[in-house]
């Protein structure tokens, strides 16, 4: 594709990539245990500037899995309700690093504010409670499908480059999301 083609692409895609983010309360959440025994759940997040913020019990098999793993998939998926198939409904999945954020740092008070500001005072509740921990979920990885023979791959720090699949899509090979996990 040449640079004229992908920069029109990006400039078409990108927006409608961030409303789509924006119009999900909650993110799909594939965690595993210290054996890597997978687990899927789901949690409510906020997006600041800097990637995607969950807060999640130490008392939920995902919180514990997090801690013990920070390697996870993430998925944003249109509602059944909105989808015109529910074989093609729109997603954004990406492979990604959660980092456990210290309490009384910049980056918690930081975290927690755009949690508060999506979902209220719960937030600030749950926070100062001992067993919920906040996570910084880092993309490394993406694809957005917007339906059949529509997947476009994202890469970059902030998932900024896009390339159309026209192949296929299918996950990354664990060799290498273990050398992006170790880096």
């Amino acid at each position: 594709m040449t640079t004229e083609k992908e920069q029109r692409l990006r400039d078409k895609l990108l927006p409608e990539i961030e409303e789509f983010k924006h119009a999900r309360s909650t993110l799909q959440l594939a965690t595993q245990d210290a054996s890597g025994i997978p687990n899927a759940s789901y949690a409510p997040f906020a997006l600041a500037d800097d990637g995607f913020y969950i807060l999640v019990s130490e008392l939920a098999r995902h919180g514990t899995n997090l801690k013990a793993s920070n390697i996870l998939s993430v998925m944003l998926v249109e509602d059944e309700n909105e989808s015109k198939s529910v074989f093609a409904r729109k997603r954004l999945t990406f492979d990604a690093t959660a980092e456990l954020v210290e309490r009384d740092s910049e980056t918690f008070i930081k975290g927690v504010a755009a949690l508060s500001g999506r979902f209220g005072e719960m937030i600030d509740n749950l926070a100062s409670l001992t067993d919920f921990n906040l996570f910084k979920l880092n993309p490394h990885q993406g694809l957005y499908v917007k339906g059949f023979g529509q997947a476009f791959s994202l890469s970059g720090a902030e998932l900024l480059d896009v390339d159309w699949k026209r192949d296929g899509h299918h996950g990354t090979p664990k060799a290498e999301l273990a050398d992006t996990a170790t880096s």
